[in-house]
């Protein structure tokens, strides 16, 4: 029989046993959510899957990593809705693979950055921020204004449709067609004016 002072002891038996306990813990914690509608379907009809170049913008926003100064998640106080909006729900982001939540906030939240600005504001932002905030520390994003590449955007497309992103095989193959000659300003334009307007809207 184990006792709690053997246990201390026994390297090994502590390390098994803390790993079986926090994997039933996680499993329980975990589990549920995948049987919650709250948390696996859209929130309503307005969340929709990310378009062709909509996903090159967002996949262009990973690359320059501006999730390391953005979060994407607004926070149920007063001080957070007040400032940026609807505070965010699950059933928002789940044609997000991964979703892009952070907690870092060197730059504002963006996550109801949508509609909020002109795209003008939003080209010059990204070329020279201080252009249009003059205090901002935020680099200037200037090489972004070059010809979009994304040959194997179709198959990205194919591969979220594995993982439950509903896109049809006409939008697969329009892909190419739908970015080409496009730029790489444009598509993180796309994405970032398509933030957050299912709630935004119904507020």
């Amino acid at each position: 029989m184990l006792t709690h002072d053997r246990i201390e002891r026994n390297v090994a038996w502590l390390i098994v046993l803390i790993t079986v306990f926090v994997s039933i813990g996680g499993l329980l914690e975990i589990v549920p959510l995948f049987f919650q509608t709250s948390t696996t379907k859209p929130v309503n009809e307005l969340v929709k899957p990310y378009d062709a170049l909509r996903l090159a913008g967002r996949d262009i926003y990973l690359r320059e990593g501006c999730y390391n100064c953005h979060s994407q998640m607004i926070r149920p106080f007063r001080a957070e809705t007040e400032r940026y909006g609807h505070y965010s729900v699950a059933g928002e982001y789940v044609y997000d693979h991964p979703f892009q939540w952070g907690s870092k906030r060197t730059g504002p939240d963006i996550a109801r950055v949508g509609g909020r600005y002109s795209d003008q504001w939003h080209r010059i932002h990204l070329l020279n921020p201080r252009d249009v905030v003059p205090e901002s520390n935020m680099p200037a994003y200037y090489w972004l204004d070059r010809p979009l590449k994304d040959p194997i955007i179709g198959k990205k497309m194919a591969a979220l449709r594995m993982v439950g992103v509903p896109y049809s095989d006409q939008e697969i193959a329009d892909a190419p067609k739908a970015i080409e000659g496009k730029t790489e300003l444009e598509a993180v334009i796309a994405y970032l004016q398509g933030m957050g307007l299912a709630l935004k809207q119904t507020r």
